[in-house]
């Protein structure tokens, strides 16, 4: 019996022995240089080996049948052969380079970044809020940046050429339809939003998402704070008004309000009569924010609202009325914003929100009146599924619906009405695709169809990056934007098209050691602008996709925060060559808004023993263009060029406590921004003129900002 126990034994053995298979290769990486120390191995067994210095490697195995061999390694991503075991002799594997997130390339052609949690910002959040002149209103802090342009009389976001409302605002992802408060014409206007409400802010000056669209310029993405840090309340006294501010937090909860109260009366009376204005009723405004946020295990959800009360009277000058010309103006505007983002299993995510506004406004001009209200919604989804660290996929559909009607009333009391309803749909799809960690590509495609225009549109969108080395970076983009006609016009003719724009982005970016360089060309065709034959858009105008035109540029960034001790500033500058020929031009000619320099420097310096920041903002525009009717030419006369050096202090008087002080234009510059001439010639055949400066192109702020923190852990030194 022992004998064949034995035999038995010694056969089962050899068998073992003669089922064994070798299996064996080489690990490279793309290049075919080989990789030392990779692990390879069965899946669910310990048979395996790792590669030698020449990247070879070679282990035997009892396995049977079909089998995956795995192969590993730090930096690289992981390898996967499946098949029979005895095809795996003599392979030659080559791993791809894994894509860091903290190191790898990026996509940042025509977007500028401003977040403490982004790598590629150039601005913090803080800066919006810190900088001199910008007096809290995040437009002007944007205004510092390469690609926009200081229109003094206005106070929105000119980008590359483009006009005011050739950019869009979103928060959290959604429209906004009315994104700045109401103002009399030639004096700028304010972002309606609190600064401190945002965790960071992302700003296109072209080239930008497949996933935004009606903007032919530009695209600024306000992203609201997911979860506040305490709970505080905020109170600030300044010399035009005040404010108070709260957050509360329960659990995963948190709600934030802000209300704040202006009135200029105290800063108007001190305008000069010479800049031809006369206030009957001082500018006042009344505005509230909320924002309320549940965070759940695998959800955020976000509710947000704004309204905003403002109400003025004015009297302005006016070369062909011998006395001033009285505007008054109430607005009322509410806003609603609510966001869903649920994470799925498998890397999936699902984005729902909407978005809906109502603007409302009573103007009187002399005794005419103008009465209108518009109705905005917009509805989105959006999913995205990240199939691994090198390439994910995004989709999603958008609805816009917006209701406009006016009723204008001359001084005979004979009413007129207009307006236009507008079902705008939108489909778009998107993906990043990340070969190695030094190219990266975007690729992305958006539909578009107007039920008012009866416009169906299709927009490609490619963006591409290549990091040739540790620290700096080439982006290349390429896409083609759509947007309906303005208001007054649509209100008029619907007979129209979408209007066109095709960017062409080529991009530069150095970051390294608290040092950030950026430099960017950029080209913009524009196509279908809007013509019309008379002064203004008018009802018996006749309109036309007939326009065209072009910008063209480069931009250039640099901000330094390390080289000298606590020194921080940035410095910017813009060369802008555009030509258009839309609205009322008689031909192609560089638009009144779009001077071909623009230069911005920002410093900010902390005085440690005075327990101060001080800062100083200078910013230089070249003339602008304007049309003199006395001389031959059309828009070829230039105003002289735009200076404004303002200033700013803050020290703190504890850690709750700061006291505030800014003044913009410092030296009192008086900036114009056109001319206006006379619409008959005197006797001598000569349009009399006279130069339009802004009234509030000089301004003094002081606040003084308490924060109370429910911990005791505040710190007002953060905010400097």
């Amino acid at each position: 019996m022992k004998i064949f126990i034995s035999l038995i034994t010694l056969l089962i053995c050899t068998g073992a022995v003669f089922s064994q298979q070798t299996i064996s290769g080489k690990v490279t990486d793309t290049k075919n240089n080989p990789i030392e120390g990779a692990n390879i191995y069965l899946e669910g067994t310990y048979d395996g080996a790792s590669s030698d210095a020449n990247g070879n490697f070679s282990f035997e195995t009892i396995e049977e049948g079909l089998q995956t061999l795995i192969v590993s390694m730090l930096s690289y991503e992981s390898h996967y052969e499946a098949g029979d075991i005895s095809y795996f002799k003599d392979l030659h594997i080559k791993l791809m380079e894994s894509v860091n997130s903290l190191s790898g390339v990026t996509l940042t052609a025509g977007t500028f970044e401003a977040g403490d949690n982004s790598k590629v910002s150039v601005l913090k959040p803080l800066d919006i809020v810190t900088t001199a002149g910008a007096a809290g209103d995040f437009v002007a802090a944007l205004q510092t940046l390469p690609g926009t342009t200081t229109v003094n009389e206005d106070g929105r976001l000119f980008v590359r050429g483009g006009t005011a409302g050739e950019t869009q605002v979103f928060i959290d992802g959604l429209r906004v339809f009315q994104p700045f408060n109401a103002t009399p014409n030639n004096t700028p206007t304010r972002g309606r939003f609190s600064p401190f409400l945002f965790k960071g802010i992302s700003f296109s000056t072209g080239g930008y998402s497949a996933e935004y669209g009606q903007a032919l310029s530009s695209v600024l993405l306000l992203n609201t704070t997911d979860v506040p840090l305490q709970e505080e309340t905020n109170i600030s006294i300044m010399s035009v008004g005040g404010g108070i501010g709260h957050t509360e937090i329960w659990g995963d909860q948190s709600l934030s309000i802000n209300t704040s109260y202006m009135n200029l009366a105290p800063y108007e009376a001190l305008i000069p009569s010479t800049q031809g204005v006369r206030w009957n009723s001082p500018y006042e405004s009344i505005s509230g924010e909320a924002v309320f946020r549940s965070r759940g295990e695998k959800s955020m959800f976000k509710l947000y609202t704004g309204f905003n009360h403002t109400n003025l009277d004015i009297e302005q000058e006016d070369i062909n009325f011998d006395d001033y010309v009285r505007f008054r103006l109430k607005n009322n505007n509410l806003y609603f914003n609510s966001s869903y983002k649920y994470f799925f299993a498998n890397d999936w995510s699902l984005t729902s929100g909407a978005s809906i506004a109502w603007d409302t406004n009573d103007i009187g001009m002399e005794e005419d009146k103008v009465d209108n209200k518009e109705t905005s919604t917009h509805l989105k989804v959006k999913a995205r599924k990240n199939f691994s660290n090198r390439y994910d996929l995004s989709f999603g559909a958008e609805y816009f619906n917006t209701h406009f009607d006016e009723t204008y009333t001359d001084a005979d009391m004979d009413a007129f009405n207009n307006g236009y309803a507008d079902g705008l749909w939108a489909a778009f799809a998107e993906s990043d695709i990340f070969l190695t960690n030094k190219f990266a590509m975007k690729l992305g495609v958006r539909a578009t169809h107007s039920s008012l225009l009866d416009d169906f549109e299709v927009s490609p969108r490619v963006s591409l990056a290549y990091k040739p080395g540790e620290d700096g970076q080439f982006s290349l983009a390429y896409g083609d934007f759509y947007q309906r006609p303005i208001s007054d016009v649509v209100k008029f003719d619907q007979n129209l098209e979408m209007e066109k724009a095709s960017h062409y982005i080529l991009n530069y970016q150095y970051i390294n050691n608290g040092k950030t360089f950026r430099t960017e060309l950029y080209y913009k065709d524009y196509d279908r602008l809007i013509n019309f034959d008379t002064e203004t858009p008018q009802f018996n105008s006749v309109y036309a996709n007939t326009g065209e035109g072009y910008a063209k540029g480069i931009d250039v960034f640099w901000r330094d925060s390390k080289s000298v001790e606590n020194l921080d500033y940035w410095f910017s500058y813009s060369f802008l060559d555009t030509e258009r020929d839309y609205q009322n031009f008689p031909e192609r000619a560089t638009p009144n808004f779009a001077p071909k320099h623009n230069v911005s420097l920002v410093t900010k310096y902390w005085v440690d023993k005075l327990r101060s920041q001080v800062g100083l903002s200078y910013s230089y525009g070249s003339g602008r263009p304007y049309h003199n009717p006395n001389n031959p030419g059309f828009m070829e006369e230039r105003t002289k060029s735009y200076n404004n050096l303002s200033f700013n202090w803050a020290y703190l008087i504890d850690q709750q406590k700061i006291l505030y002080f800014s003044v913009s234009n410092l030296l009192s510059i008086d900036n114009v921004s056109n001319y206006q001439y006379t619409n008959t010639p005197d006797v001598n055949g000569v349009y009399n003129g006279r130069a339009v400066t802004p009234p509030a192109d000089s301004f003094f702020f002081i606040g003084f900002f308490w924060t109370i923190s429910t911990d005791g852990n505040s710190n007002q030194l953060d905010n400097l």
